[in-house]
């Protein structure tokens, strides 16, 4: 059941005909890693649709292969790695098209894939933010998951870090959140 902040009510997260639980943990990282150690890079376009939870991507490789989709993120109001539901919609140009006309705040990274991590290393006023993911398959592999030295803070637990909030976020605040985590990136 979904309650009227659009999250889901409940103590528990079932998947569905068309969704599927989201189980990511997100940590903070004091650098971003070198790009020859990533097993693919994108660049990644991130359109939040305004008065929405959807989520319009275009996800460029850098074998010039490009990815479009539209992702509907149904959250959960639990701590702990399941995020709530998640459906993915892969478009063609012509229908990435026409929804990047609706009004939507936007937001640039770069995705290195060094697995189990996705690390996002964000442009503009998120500038020096690196944010690494690793996604589950089950609550288990979530809960028993231990992050490699590189990683400064967990932040699955601080909604301040999701993409949904980091899209409305200005310098000021991201400096002073870091900093909350013991991390100072340059201001240039």
């Amino acid at each position: 059941m979904i309650d009227k902040a659009g999250g889901v009510q409940g103590q528990t997260v079932h998947e569905g005909k068309y969704a599927r639980v989201e189980r990511e943990r997100r940590f903070l990282l004091a650098e971003a890693p070198a790009p020859s150690a990533a097993t693919v890079t994108r660049m990644i376009t991130d359109r939040y649709l305004v008065g929405t939870r959807l989520r319009l991507r275009r996800a460029e490789r850098s074998d010039g292969g490009c990815e479009l989709k539209l992702t509907q993120k149904v959250p959960v109001a639990l701590p702990g790695a399941v995020q709530g539901l998640i459906t993915n919609t892969y478009l063609s140009s012509a229908e990435y098209d026409l929804l990047a006309s609706l009004p939507a705040a936007v937001l640039s990274k770069a995705r290195f894939s060094l697995p189990p991590f996705g690390v996002d290393v964000f442009e503009g006023p998120l500038k020096g933010l690196v944010l690494a993911e690793a996604e589950f398959t089950t609550d288990g592999e979530a809960q028993s998951f231990v992050p490699p030295p590189e990683c400064v803070a967990e932040v699955t637990d601080d909604a301040r870090f999701t993409g949904g909030r980091l899209v409305e976020t200005s310098r000021p605040d991201l400096l002073q959140w870091l900093a909350e985590y013991g991390l100072h990136p340059t201001t240039s």
